[in-house]
């Protein structure tokens, strides 16, 4: 029986989420799989990848080929370092506390490695979102000058019309005036006749 090391999809629709499994190579992509081993996600800007790097050496040592992809993503994760160390054990070119170590150093320059890339996509982002909040703030700034033109200019009309209507109704007050007062004059006029 062929055993191969694969990708099995899971997820929705546009979102996938795969198990990293041990399978028959005449099982269906999704099917029965022997073991499951591992996870990825690659949704994420950095991938999210989990493996139990134990039980992967062992299905490797026992002669399951993996995929591409399944192949690219252990070595990422160090397991086929891991294997290779361990070969050195059993050739007899290292212990097996070397071989720890070497494996702890490798991990942790991964980690770091990873690390300075979530720096990275935070810092973009961060830049990215500041862009974005400065390009905004001038969009407002201008809207908010336009209105502020705009209310003025209203203003401006609005005044003149103003000055025309009081000065309207000054002008009818004093035409009043002038009338109330020539009749007064009219009215005096008269009394001083009849009073002749």
């Amino acid at each position: 029986m062929a055993v191969k090391i694969r990708l099995q999809r899971k997820g929705r629709k546009k979102a996938p989420f795969y198990f990293i499994v041990v399978a028959d190579t005449r099982s269906p992509r999704d099917g029965r799989s022997i073991e499951r081993i591992g996870s990825y996600n690659p949704v994420p800007k950095l991938a999210q990848v989990d493996v139990d790097i134990e039980r992967a050496i062992y299905w490797l040592e026992q002669g399951a080929t993996p995929t591409k992809t399944v192949r690219s993503l252990l070595s990422g994760q160090g397991v086929l370092f891991r294997k290779h160390l361990l070969r050195g054990v059993k050739m007899g070119i290292l212990t097996l506390e070397d071989a720890d170590i070497k494996f702890a150093e490798y991990i942790k320059e991964k980690e770091s490695k990873r690390q300075k890339e979530v720096e990275k996509i935070k810092s973009s982002e961060d830049k990215m979102h500041k862009a974005s909040l400065e390009k905004e703030s001038k969009i407002n700034e201008k809207r908010i000058k336009e209105l502020m033109e705009k209310r003025q200019a209203e203003l401006k009309k609005k005044q003149p019309a103003q000055h025309t209507e009081s000065e309207e109704v000054a002008a009818d007050e004093s035409h009043e005036s002038t009338d109330s007062e020539l009749a007064a004059d009219a009215g005096e006029q008269e009394t001083s006749e009849e009073s002749n």
